[in-house]
């Protein structure tokens, strides 16, 4: 009697396991969610471009004047000119001949639209052509004309240039000219060039937009800004003087864009 009091058990057992089981519907696969960003594009071929631009000229030599001085060689990469130039110190400095000739080099290529380039963001770009021992600085971008209704910017006022320096990194470059005072340095990874400007107070990014791209910077470093226009001010330099608008009211400075 007890022995089928317990098979009862075991077979009750067993129909109500199966009666659980087909109560609960199957459980469908859970399918994986795949989040998507946008990611910068690049036309077609764009790496091998930028790959000559930090390619050096194996048939070239560091040009120096009689004092064994470097000589400041720029090259424009979008009108394929060279003009090389002789400074007057080891930070720099070009007469009004030079600043004529480079105002021009460094035009607009669409339009021909040239202008005055600001004399100490030549010389931070001699600095680090100096300092990279490089054979010349690859010009990407310099003069861009103001657009009616918008920012200038400082490629508008030709305090801006986009450049590569041939043999080193961008990241390099960026770093060195991070270490000048009242500069404006952005470094663009994948549109694969540096960009350096003079303010009043520095101001460090990294921009992962791709070429002609929207805008997608990033602001680093900050104290380091501020260490660099400190160090700057007890070396004695002070930064340029601050822009006017059309109202004569000093701009603020403004983040650089593509």
């Amino acid at each position: 009697m007890g022995r089928r009091w317990r098979l009862w058990g075991v077979a009750l057992a067993l129909v109500g396991v199966t009666t659980v089981a087909l109560a609960t519907p199957p459980r469908r696969p859970v399918r994986a969610t795949t989040v998507t960003t946008a990611r910068p594009t690049t036309p077609a071929n764009y790496f091998y471009t930028v790959r000559n631009w930090h390619t050096p000229d194996p048939t070239a030599t560091i040009q120096r004047d009689a004092n064994s001085r470097p000589l400041m060689v720029i090259r424009g990469m979008t009108i394929n000119e060279q003009i090389t130039m002789q400074a007057a110190s080891d930070r720099g400095g070009f007469s009004a001949t030079d600043m004529t000739r480079v105002a021009h080099a460094l035009r607009e290529p669409t339009t021909g639209n040239e202008h005055p380039i600001d004399p100490r963001t030549l010389d931070v770009l001699y600095q680090i052509l100096v300092h990279f021992n490089g054979q010349e600085i690859r010009v990407v971008s310099a003069y861009r004309t103001p657009k009616p209704g918008n920012s200038q910017g400082n490629h508008g006022r030709g305090r801006a240039i986009d450049f590569v320096v041939p043999g080193t990194t961008d990241a390099d470059v960026g770093r060195f000219a991070r270490e000048h005072g009242f500069v404006g340095v952005g470094v663009y990874p994948n549109a694969g060039f540096v960009h350096v400007d003079v303010r009043q107070h520095s101001y460090f990014w990294i921009d992962s937009s791709g070429p002609g791209a929207p805008s997608r910077e990033k602001g680093i470093l900050p104290d380091l800004a501020g260490r660099a226009d400190t160090d700057a001010r007890n070396r004695g330099e002070q930064p340029p003087p601050a822009l006017l608008n059309d109202g004569g009211i000093p701009e603020a400075d403004e983040e650089e864009d593509l």
